[in-house]
């Protein structure tokens, strides 16, 4: 079967960015608000109580106008993905911001009128039927709320954050939209030049195509630099004025986390790395190198006369749909219903963002995914993964909202099991010990990703915040945190790195969350171990599912006590996952012993 690579958004709203369905759409959650707002500030706990009419009213109002924005700002943020100069789209973005900002009143009113409440009459309140089902998102809310300032004061906070903290972030878009970076007479966009230093077989064309990579984000550095400076500053301020100066503590709060779960991982992942350096070393001897570079990591192991693999769309799908189905025909019907109706844009051509992402859209129960295929294994996996995502969001999505908005960590989760599921199928399938080296590598590339690289992200913002709490840094002192993270996370089994890693990962310049790394080394992880359990548990697909419907219903370490009986403060999980790893290194080990150079 054939598929189409580019995504379909006329079956959202019709019309792209002139849409008159979406300026309806945006006209109806604005003629809403102020009257909710309004009853909101009136409401009274002795006139509403037994039933709580009112109150189940506004959480079923206030939880459609942000599924509204939702829907509004995914479109946009898709039209933006695929056309990053398009002029029409910050504006909108404005509009849908400001928007935003006043449901978030709403948000604030109802926050305080929860933490004005006493226990008793807070348990009566969640005790109703009809808020029994989002009795832990109040829960949240209410003990949240205990630092928030006066209305006034919040309100004006959110202000400053349209041209502050979300207007820092825009910016970095709008540069990384001017990125191009020369391949000799070609200008590549900033995704087509990732991918090309990353997965081209020839260390050579990695390796201009990374020097010409690295000049084209030195030449923003210092653009890029204000950027993360005045975009951290804000929070820390925000925070602060909020009565903390933990950095760590809102993306704990975010994720659902224990600070101790946190340090518990990072202790296991830091304990564990000797495996990954030893396969560094024989990937590198296998290139015929000594040590690797950065730009190496990323690179295919092709030993022999073997040719790896490459997809073409239309067989990554049909690939994933077969594997998904082994485990649990849902998440085959939901890749397969992706594929069939457009739901992925993967189409490598210029003028795209670089990364991959899924949005889901809660009014029309559905999800979009945006990428770039370019027809490896690794890009086989990626499509799997976002896919994941996908399953997750429509295994949910006759949940109310508030239990729809699970954390990040956990969101990781789906999408890295769906992952596992596919690049262990490929493995397992190899025809020869070159085809199982190279899917191997593939498989461990992305545990070094994991233990490493993504521990470099964590301990770059860590001590960056730390600093920043002090002083604004300059480009120079960006740099130096940088290398020496990395060098601390690979284990300095590297030759060089990339001091600028901070300027070209648009994860440090996100708005809406801070330390966007280490939920992906726990859902990696977390995974890990559901996979495990489903290879001894029959008919896991119903458990698996039980267990997404929950990510939004309770803590993380609650989650994986009810669903997987681990306690994820001690190191036994973290550990047996490192183990896991280690057991693809050695296998891995044993068979490149014969093709060292």
């Amino acid at each position: 079967m054939t598929y189409s690579e580019q995504w379909d958004l006329e079956s959202i709203f019709t019309g792209g960015i002139d849409s008159p369905a979406l300026t309806q759409r945006l006209a109806t959650i604005t003629a809403q608000i102020t009257p909710l707002l309004a009853t909101v500030r009136a409401w009274q706990y002795a006139k509403d109580q037994p039933k709580f009419t009112v109150m189940t009213q506004i959480t079923e109002q206030l939880q459609m106008l942000e599924a509204g924005l939702k829907q509004t700002d995914s479109f946009v943020n898709m039209i933006q993905s695929t056309d990053e100069r398009n002029p029409q789209v910050m504006p909108m973005m404005g509009r849908i911001n400001a928007l935003g900002n006043s449901v978030n009143q709403i948000e604030v009113a109802l926050t305080k009128k929860l933490v004005g409440l006493t226990e008793v009459e807070f348990a009566s309140l969640v005790a109703t039927p009809a808020l029994q089902i989002i009795k832990f998102n109040l829960t949240e809310k209410r003990t949240s709320g205990a630092t928030l300032l006066d209305a006034t004061t919040e309100k004006l906070i959110n202000q400053f954050a349209l041209d502050g903290l979300k207007g820092w972030s825009d910016h970095y878009d709008s540069i990384v939209a001017e990125v191009q970076v020369p391949d000799g007479q070609t200008l590549l966009s900033a995704g087509q030049a990732q991918n090309k230093f990353e997965s081209d077989p020839d260390p050579k064309v990695r390796q201009r195509i990374f020097k010409s990579w690295y000049q084209t984000w030195e030449r923003y550095s210092p653009l890029l630099t204000d950027t993360l400076n005045h975009l951290a500053g804000f929070r820390l301020t925000e925070y602060q004025a909020h009565g903390t100066t933990d950095y760590l503590k809102k993306p704990l709060e975010t994720s659902r986390m224990q600070s101790a779960t946190l340090k518990t991982m990072w202790a296991v992942v830091s304990q564990n790395k000797a495996p990954l350096v030893a396969f560094l070393k024989r990937k590198a001897a296998l290139m015929g190198k000594t040590q690797l570079a950065w730009y190496d990591t990323w690179a295919p192991v092709v030993v022999g006369d073997f040719k790896p693999q490459t997809y073409t769309y239309d067989e990554a799908a049909a690939f994933i749909v077969q594997q998904f189905k082994t485990f649990s025909p849902q998440m085959a019907a939901v890749a397969q219903k992706a594929f069939e109706n457009r739901w992925i844009e993967a189409e490598d051509r210029p003028g795209k963002q670089p990364g991959g992402y899924m949005t889901d859209l809660p009014e029309t129960n559905d999800f979009r995914i945006f990428m770039t295929f370019d027809g490896t294994p690794s890009g086989v996996a990626t499509l799997a993964h976002e896919l994941g995502h996908g399953f997750h969001t429509m295994m949910i999505n006759d949940l109310p909202s508030w239990r729809q908005d699970y954390a990040m960590n956990v969101a990781e989760t789906a999408s890295t099991f769906a992952e596992l599921i596919v690049s262990d199928a490929t493995v397992k399938a190899a025809q020869s010990p070159a085809a199982k080296i190279n899917l191997l590598d593939q498989k461990i590339t992305n545990a070094i990703d994991m233990f490493m690289n993504i521990h470099a992200r964590f301990l770059f913002e860590e001590r960056f915040y730390a600093a920043r709490q002090k002083k604004l840094q300059t480009t120079a002192e960006l740099k130096a945190l940088m290398l020496v993270a990395q060098k601390e996370a690979y284990a300095d089994a590297l030759t060089d790195y990339d001091p600028l890693f901070w300027a070209d990962k648009q994860h440090f310049f996100f708005d809406d969350v801070s330390f966007y790394n280490f939920p992906y080394t726990f859902g990696y992880l977390f995974s890990m171990g559901i996979y495990a359990k489903a290879q001894t548990t029959p008919d896991f697909e119903a458990d698996y599912i039980a267990l997404l419907r929950d990510t939004a219903n309770m803590s993380t370490e609650d989650l994986a006590q009810k669903h997987l009986s681990v306690d994820l403060t001690q190191p036994a999980f973290w550990q047996a996952a490192a183990d896991s790893i280690a057991a693809d290194v050695a296998q891995f080990l044993a068979l490149t012993e014969g093709y060292q150079e």
